[in-house]
């Protein structure tokens, strides 16, 4: 063993862990926060109390351009708003598409997690996608600056899921993790503190969703709207066949006489309308296989393929990825977590995972 390891002081027992900081006084003054900042959906991790908020990444406007709700509740408008309302996602292929209406979000929601009137946000952490440009960066760390942050840091959100589900990122060991969002498929090989492969793919459960509509516009004559995609998605959606197939009943409005219309679905449908998006993610995962060295490549053999996010939920996608890889996949517990729970523990420890981020 390296002196110079042995001697560190998050090294214990050969493995290296954060060290526990003490709280200070002070700190009841600070709403230090960590963000994932998803194109579906936001959540925050705040200091010592873990994760306090998950709601939709949207934001419901009136005529004046004022903010009227946020999340959950903009979310139960969005389709059904009048001339004085509408509803904006901010986040397009998990980038800031909207500056404006991001900025309203993320203050509304630091707000909404704020724990006493005089606390003020010192330091916010947010993750951001691997293929992101210096431009989008940017906007993030304006869009939480002038939400009040004082310091903005940022991490890739593989990094942060690699994290957030256990992995010991510093060793010189080889893991491929798949973070599949909202808006963008993250693909990485992580080893010694860094990303040795990336691949963002802008393609994830938003897009499901599209096909979905497509779908049953083009073979049913039937309009349905987003929210009923996304249902449909997570209720009967699959990769693979599965042993007992799934049906449910779903209304739209019938394009021929547009009168609202109740047709009976199974999840075999929903499997062909995703098939052509399903299989590009599968696809990418197996490219990033190809571009990986060698000994990392042995390293992921002994230590599967490791999915994260909600995509990870789309039934018999592991068992999808097995068929093309031959390599193990393991779901992370709570994947829609993984991000958020990654990127609260670098607030925690930022001198600990220094080398992350940016």
């Amino acid at each position: 063993m390296e002196p110079a390891i042995a001697e560190n002081p998050h090294y214990k027992n050969g493995n290296l862990h954060p060290v526990e900081k003490k709280s200070g006084l002070l700190d009841l003054f600070y709403n230090d926060i960590a963000i994932d900042l998803g194109t579906a959906n936001t959540l925050i991790s705040s200091k010592r109390n873990g994760i306090v908020l998950r709601e939709p990444s949207i934001v419901a406007f009136n005529t004046d351009g004022m903010p009227v709700s946020i999340g959950q509740e903009a979310w139960f408008m969005h389709e059904k708003t009048h001339s004085k309302l509408r509803t904006v996602r901010p986040l397009r292929d998990g980038v800031i598409a909207d500056f404006e209406a991001a900025e309203h979000m993320i203050r509304g929601m630091i707000k909404n997690v704020k724990k006493n009137w005089y606390s003020t946000t010192r330091q916010i952490v947010i993750c951001v996608p691997s293929g992101i440009t210096d431009v989008e960066k940017r906007a993030v760390r304006d869009s939480a600056e002038n939400a009040g942050a004082k310091e903005v840091y940022l991490v890739e959100e593989p990094m942060a899921a690699a994290i957030g589900v256990g992995l010991n990122v510093h060793e010189p060991e080889g893991h491929m993790i798949v973070d599949i969002g909202g808006g963008t498929t993250e693909i990485a090989v992580i080893a010694l503190s860094g990303i040795v492969h990336a691949q963002s793919v802008r393609l994830a459960g938003d897009k499901l969703n599209d096909d979905i509509i497509s779908y049953f516009r083009r073979t049913h004559n039937l309009l349905i709207g987003e929210r009923t995609a996304e249902k449909i998605k997570c209720e009967i959606g699959s990769a693979s066949p599965l042993e007992q197939e799934l049906e449910m009943d779903i209304k739209g409005r019938d394009l021929v006489n547009g009168i609202p219309k109740t047709i009976h679905i199974t999840s075999a449908d929903v499997r062909e309308a995703i098939s052509i998006s399903v299989n590009a993610i599968v696809e990418a995962i197996v490219k990033s296989l190809e571009k990986t060295p060698p000994e990392l490549s042995a390293d992921i053999l002994d230590r599967g393929i490791i999915l994260a996010g909600g995509g990870a939920l789309l039934k018999n996608l592991d068992k999808r990825i097995t068929e093309m890889t031959d390599l193990p996949v393991h779901i992370a517990e709570d994947p829609l977590t993984a991000v958020v729970r990654g990127t609260g523990a670098v607030l925690d420890n930022l001198d600990f995972y220094r080398a992350v981020v940016s």
